[in-house]
């Protein structure tokens, strides 16, 4: 691990209001990044991440993920005091596993007074040679950090953040080179590599060998945190999916599908109803499906749209009445509706609910990215369908989808 700190060369932001506002505000326009820290904290399992602004004076925080109570906020103007484990921003990556069994760091002021015992930060550099800071997690237990495919995984998405503020400082001056498809495709190729091999192969190993320990093991107990490790990286993988989705749907040409003529379209819908039942048995699903004939589809991306629609309605639905779920063809469409009591959709968020990262608000829904729903909007333009949702106190919330026939 290097502690050097920023060469002489290297082109710094200032240290003015309005300097450090304007970094804030470029960070903050990238659209993606509550999903980057997200991924941090997934890939690694710690429960803190942050976007990092360093100059030789100032470390302010321009974005932060904090499940571990660190109490450090976005536009905090003094992230030293909780993250100050560098000296000063570092020109090369920092991992820390365990900072308690290391005599360079057990005694830092930020390890006694914040309990932090791992650390990993990696600076972003833009093509343009400006350190503007780093992307770095930490958490109050020791984590293995040090891995050459974690700190492969923080310089990819360091390099996405380079990519964005360099894209913006361009776009404010007027080059349009930077903007051009290029740049774009460059952006999604690169996070789409990092998420669908780096993190794959790792998840992989991750399931395999909880796999193997949960058929091994003889202990009950043992058994038993094996098949939580094995549904966390089931869980992860389903994130990753997502996250591959909002890629081609947000950056790329949407959606991709693959329509077929399909005559059981009936037997998968309710083959997601029973799956969601298994998993929810203390609130019953009520289904009506009936689909006859051909639907021209992607049976696996229909299956995904009432996954999501379900598993929405279960989340916010009332306990006190079924969720209640209808598919038939009517008019040359087939119509899905998935419908749930409980509190209603605020009127001026009823037309954001489709949009990526959007969230009720709940503790239970925070933990979750928000794409569910934007995802089954993206699967129904793609089958050139519509989808809406109405919201009130005295009817529930049901969301309807047409998609057509023959599509």
């Amino acid at each position: 691990m290097s502690m050097a700190p920023a060469e002489s060369g290297t082109i710094l932001g200032g240290d003015s209001p309005e300097e450090i506002a304007a970094d804030i505000g470029s960070v903050g326009s990238f659209e993606a990044l509550p999903l980057l820290l997200q991924v941090v904290c997934r890939a690694t399992g710690m429960g803190f991440a942050a976007v990092v602004r360093m100059t030789e004076n100032t470390w302010t925080a321009c974005a932060v993920k904090d499940d571990i109570g660190l109490g450090l906020t976005g536009g905090q103007p003094d992230a030293r005091t909780i993250l100050g484990i560098e000296p000063r921003a570092a020109a090369a990556p920092i991992a820390i596993d365990d900072a308690g069994a290391d005599p360079r760091y057990r005694d830092y002021p930020v390890r006694t007074l914040h309990r932090i015992e791992s650390y990993v930060s990696v600076p972003i550099v833009t093509a343009g040679g400006r350190r503007f800071g780093s992307l770095c997690a930490v958490d109050t237990r020791p984590r293995r950090v040090s891995d050459p495919k974690i700190i492969g995984i923080f310089e990819g998405l360091a390099g996405l953040l380079a990519l964005h503020l360099e894209g913006r400082a361009a776009g404010q001056q007027g080059l349009a080179a930077v903007r051009d498809e290029r740049v774009v495709t460059e952006l999604r190729e690169q996070f789409a590599a990092i998420l669908g091999h780096d993190l794959r192969n790792a998840l992989q190993a991750v399931f395999s060998g909880s796999a193997l320990l949960q058929r091994k093991l003889s202990d009950p107990a043992l058994q038993l945190i094996a098949g939580r490790i094995k549904t966390g990286a089931t869980r992860m993988s389903g994130l990753i999916n997502d996250v591959l989705d909002f890629i081609h749907g947000r950056l790329g040409g949407g959606i991709a599908v693959e329509m077929r003529n399909m005559g059981d379209i009936g037997e998968r819908l309710l083959a997601v109803v029973q799956g969601l039942q298994a998993a929810n048995p203390k609130h019953p699903i009520l289904a009506q499906v009936d689909v006859p004939g051909m639907v021209r589809c992607d049976p696996g991306r229909m299956q995904q749209l009432a996954s999501h629609l379900i598993g929405n309605a279960l989340m916010h639905g009332s306990l006190e009445q079924p969720v209640q779920v209808a598919a038939r063809i009517d008019g040359g469409c087939l119509i899905l509706q998935v419908w749930n009591a409980g509190e209603p959709i605020p009127e001026e968020s009823v037309a954001r609910i489709f949009e990526p990262f959007w969230r009720r608000g709940s503790a239970q829904d925070r933990q979750r990215l928000g794409l569910g729903l934007f995802m089954s909007a993206q699967i129904v333009r793609a089958h050139q369908g519509t989808i809406k949702v109405t919201s009130t106190k005295e009817h529930g919330t049901q969301v309807t989808v047409l998609i057509p026939l023959q599509g």
